[in-house]
């Protein structure tokens, strides 16, 4: 595929595309100088869309952001308001977006979705339930990644999605569970046009994979101008759209520039309107100046933390686990790494009485305890081991590598730093060699049971499992707890397998982030929600 933009099915609707190498993407029928600022909005990211297709093999979070914003799912969360004229969404609550209504039935075994009948995709083809049925399909049969997402709500096979009528149907669930409604507003859950996906399909790509990478296939409120990879991608409001109040941004322009100097320097003069992933000590700067909104939401299911493969010597030494709990620098790394972005994860009590995710740990920062710990298991003079970290999130971690490393070696423990490039973290993830490292969760369900299941389920034993971490207990009580209906058996469930966790320590958690971004005070209508992208729809722009 060139590297040139690319023309999309957006541009029937809004115009051909007028777009020049290092120009600004625009449509020829609304020129930029015709344009009104309040109806353009220009962000800047660190990085852009790997593709286009959140059920693609490459897709990366700014994918996320394009499926959340160009394709619409059946269901979304409702918002709440959470002052500064910003929102968040509510986990628990769900509002129509393409089904106007559903009916869940007695036994939680199926969901029938009522669509809206006058909802179109881009192009102008109206959306049905046969579009409804080959999405979800297709998402559990990409694999990898969007099946794995599907499964955790027991959605695994083409018969669980029944076609009732052109505009109704019903997704049955095997194994009723709690997520049946949570897991179809995902975006992995994103409805594809269908008949025009099936155009561009081969005998080897027969979900139009390649296709839908580069192009637009979709019916949500904004359409793909155009897309320049590693430099721009521009979007334009479908007028059109049904499933939602018509946004008040005309006009989206998402710029890549990899600096975060240059990102907040274009912020500060007031030349782009919005950017997330600038450092955490830009963000306490930009907030303590106040010359710019800055908004900082304690990431849900979220933690920062440490993980010691079991499987290898020294770690597969609990002791050897306590004593590095203990041995950790945490109030260091909340003000000299994050700074203060975040929420410690560490001096917990020792017995788990709440089933909130994420908790602190019951360790804190007692050198002499890690020291008789390690003489304990039989390490008295410590021992030497490796911390990885992707270099692409060095801005953070680097300064927690080294404020480990120092505050191990006080205790003996010889640390050398291995600096994993980007493109080979997830393999060496998978290939779970490393036996020390740094790494951060999201997920994107807010339940506990639901972020064991992906990071410390032995059963699983998913990438996100670095420790290689196997309890038959702590996987029994998930296993339990993913299915229960009883609140009061869930509850211990819950309380259960956290305890294990915090006893048997393969993962020191550090902190809970904050989602920052920063914007131009003008803006308002900015919703936290977790998946960690942008939603444009909800943004507005004052005088």
């Amino acid at each position: 595929m060139s590297q040139l933009p690319y023309r999309l099915p957006g541009l029937l609707r809004a115009g051909a595309l007028a777009l020049a190498l290092g120009s600004t993407v625009m449509t020829s029928a609304q020129p930029v100088a015709a344009q009104s600022r309040a109806e353009t909005l220009v962000v800047v990211s660190e990085e852009g869309p790997s593709t286009l297709d959140i059920h693609g093999a490459t897709a990366n979070v700014p994918t996320h952001e394009v499926s959340w914003n160009v394709y619409d799912r059946l269901i979304t969360h409702a918002k709440t308001p959470v002052g500064d004229g910003s929102f968040a969404y509510d986990y628990k609550t769900f509002e129509p977006e393409l089904a106007e209504s559903w009916e869940v039935a007695p036994d939680n075994g199926s969901v029938t979705f009522k669509l809206r009948a006058d909802a179109t995709f881009h192009d102008g083809r109206p959306v049905t339930a046969a579009d409804v049925k080959w999405s979800l399909e297709r998402a559990v049969a990409v694999g990898g990644f969007p099946a794995i997402q599907m499964g955790a709500s027991e959605m695994k096979s083409a018969d669980q999605f029944v076609i009732l009528d052109d505009h109704t149907i019903r997704v049955d669930f095997p194994k009723p569970n709690k997520l049946v409604l949570a897991n179809l507003a995902v975006p992995v859950a994103q409805i594809v046009n269908s008949e025009l996906a099936k155009e561009h399909a081969t005998a080897s790509d027969p979900w139009a994979l390649e296709w839908v990478g580069n192009n637009d296939a979709g019916s949500g409120a904004y359409m793909v101008d155009g897309w320049k990879p590693g430099n721009e991608i521009a979007f334009s409001r479908f007028e059109d759209w049904k499933s939602g109040p018509l946004p008040e941004m005309k006009k989206v322009i998402v710029k890549q520039i990899a600096s975060a100097g240059t990102r907040r320097a274009l912020l500060e003069k007031g030349d782009v309107d919005l950017s997330f992933n600038l450092p955490p000590k830009d963000f306490k700067e930009l907030a303590d100046a106040g010359t710019l909104k800055v908004i900082g939401t304690p990431v849900d299911a979220e933690l920062l933390y440490l993980d010691m493969n079991v499987t290898m010597a020294p770690f597969d030494n609990p002791l050897v686990r306590k004593a590095m709990a203990y041995a950790m620098p945490y109030a260091s790394i909340i003000d000299s790494a994050v700074y203060g972005r975040g929420i410690g994860m560490f001096g917990g009590p020792e017995e788990v009485t709440t089933t909130d995710w994420p908790q602190p740990s019951p360790y804190d920062t007692d050198l002499e305890k890690a020291k008789a710990l390690l003489a304990e298991a039989g390490y008295p003079d410590g021992f030497t081991t490796t911390l990885s970290y992707d270099v692409t999130t060095a801005t953070t971690r680097e300064p927690i590598a080294l404020l480990v490393q120092d505050s191990l070696k006080k205790i003996g423990v010889t640390v050398n730093i291995e600096k994993v490039p980007g493109a080979d973290w997830y393999t060496r993830l998978g290939n779970k060699d490393m036996p020390f490292l740094i790494m951060s969760f999201k997920a994107w369900l807010n339940y506990p049971d639901y972020y064991f299941y992906w990071t410390y389920d032995g059963v699983n034993n998913s990438v996100f499992n670095a420790m290689n971490y196997v309890n038959p207990e702590m996987d029994a009580q998930i296993a339990k707890a993913r299915f229960e209906t009883d609140p009061a058996l869930y509850e211990d469930e819950v309380k259960s397998f956290i305890q294990i966790a915090m006893n048997d320590v393969p993962r020191i958690p550090l902190v809970q982030d904050y989602r920052d971004v920063a914007m131009q005070k003008d803006l308002g209508g900015y919703t936290y929600w977790f998946h960690l992208t942008l939603d444009y729809r909800t943004l507005t722009r004052g005088e």
